[in-house]
């Protein structure tokens, strides 16, 4: 039984709103490599020197087909019971919002009504021109003919949309997990190592605002002395036992 206290119980149980911010930790439980991860026929190249935007302008079809590949680990895999924990929550709890450093879909597919993708969507490719979306077939087929994929409207190069270093996280984003800290009662953080900022500060913000703040993560991380609790274990334990207290918590 994961290590967690009542008094969190307790806080879940009673919460009008409840935020959580998720990392790396919780997709890798269903078999998504970490961004740095060695990974098969890409283990030679360095993650830092694909994901930005003057290595794509500079060789497209590397970075269009490594890109491929990671969306194509993210479609073969499955939300996992961390995933839908969280999911569940919501008939608990009136309002949950999840803020995620990851790009893959799981927190979608597996049920989440409000997600906020800070660092984009890897299933999810637009125009560096025209800014129309543009569908992943087309990504496909240009790699399979050894040319860069274009937009069919306007000949611009297709990007993912993710946010790539040195780039800005999406003000919209920013905003919406920004409100979803603002009103939480409780704050989660998920298998993040709460070192990348600025998302990095959001525990720290819903603390100074009077949130109960906890933290689940197998390891020791950059909150781990700041939150008001910490319970080490992954996801895929920690919050499904968590959901089911809160849950016989409200029955009572």
């Amino acid at each position: 039984m994961p290590d967690f206290s009542d008094a969190l119980v307790d806080r879940l149980a009673r919460a009008e709103h409840v935020a959580v911010l998720t990392g790396a930790g919780i997709s890798a439980e269903s078999g998504i490599p970490t961004f740095r991860d060695p990974d098969g026929l890409w283990e030679e190249f360095d993650p830092q020197e694909l994901a930005n935007v003057e290595a794509f302008l500079d060789n497209p079809e590397l970075v269009q087909g490594w890109y491929r590949h990671r969306r194509q680990v993210v479609e073969e895999a499955e939300p996992n019971a961390g995933h839908r924990a969280l999911a569940d929550l919501e008939t608990h709890v009136p309002s949950v919002a999840v803020a995620t450093q990851n790009v893959d879909d799981l927190h979608n597919r597996a049920g989440s009504s409000t997600v906020v993708e800070l660092h984009g969507n890897i299933t999810h490719n637009y125009c560096m021109d025209c800014e129309r979306d543009a569908a992943p077939a087309i990504v496909d087929a240009a790699i399979q003919e050894g040319e860069p994929a274009r937009c069919p409207e306007c000949d611009g190069l297709i990007r993912p949309d993710v946010v790539w270093f040195g780039e800005m996280l999406p003000p919209d984003a920013m905003e919406r997990a920004d409100a979803a800290t603002e009103r939480a009662d409780v704050f989660l953080s998920v298998g993040t190592s709460a070192v990348v900022y600025p998302a990095a500060r959001f525990p720290v913000a819903a603390q100074e605002r009077g949130a109960y703040v906890a933290e689940i993560n197998p390891d020791t991380t950059g909150v781990t002395d700041d939150v008001d609790e910490s319970i080490r274990g992954p996801a895929g334990v920690v919050l499904p036992a968590l959901v089911d207290a809160v849950a016989t918590r409200r029955e009572t």
